[in-house]
């Protein structure tokens, strides 16, 4: 094939990956009743000035399946930390002991896993959308290159597949995820 097309097709299905890996990103955040250092990892703390993520100003870790630990690497860090996790409303009601935040994460009732599962649809969804995004985008390019139009339709069956598969994987984790939330 030319150059130029396999330079198109590259940077769509790097896109796609992007896609990807920005939704699993995301599932992280949504919790499935068993307590993770990724509950947190949206959390940003005031620290000398500056919004510095949580994971960067404390350590960070789950002594069970229902608690997480935090644990300031500056005792002056406890009140700005406990109030980050209040201000970033997760459901999480922190308590510290002067020593250390401590966070018991609640089980999830039956709605709440829908509302979770529905959220992480919302996400899935997203990530369909930029994958169907990047297609547009490749194939709006291949219709501009100078190459024959046999290369040109190729070309955009062979982005077809690659949204086709991509499409596939984000159902893939979605099942997983779902399985994770919905599972007691």
């Amino acid at each position: 094939m030319n150059e130029e097309i396999d330079f198109i097709i590259d940077s769509a299905k790097e896109s796609m990956e992007n896609a990807l890996k920005h939704l699993e990103k995301e599932l992280l955040n949504i919790r499935a009743g068993k307590a993770s250092p990724a509950m947190l990892g949206s959390i940003f703390v005031d620290y000398y000035g500056s919004q510095t993520p949580l994971n960067q100003v404390a350590n960070v870790s789950t002594p069970d399946a229902r608690t997480i630990s935090i644990q300031p690497w500056e005792k002056s860090m406890l009140q700005t930390i406990e109030k980050a996790i209040m201000v970033a409303n997760l459901g999480f009601n922190p308590m510290n002991n002067g020593e250390s935040i401590i966070i018991n994460v609640p089980a999830l009732t039956e709605e709440r896993r829908r509302d979770l599962v529905k959220q992480a649809k919302n996400e899935a969804e997203d990530a369909k959308i930029s994958i169907r995004s990047a297609r547009q985008d490749a194939n709006k390019d291949i219709k501009k290159t100078e190459a024959s139009e046999d290369l040109k339709k190729n070309a955009e069956v062979d982005v077809q597949d690659l949204t086709d598969k991509f499409s596939k994987r984000v159902d893939e984790i979605l099942a997983l995820k779902e399985k994770e939330i919905m599972t007691v």
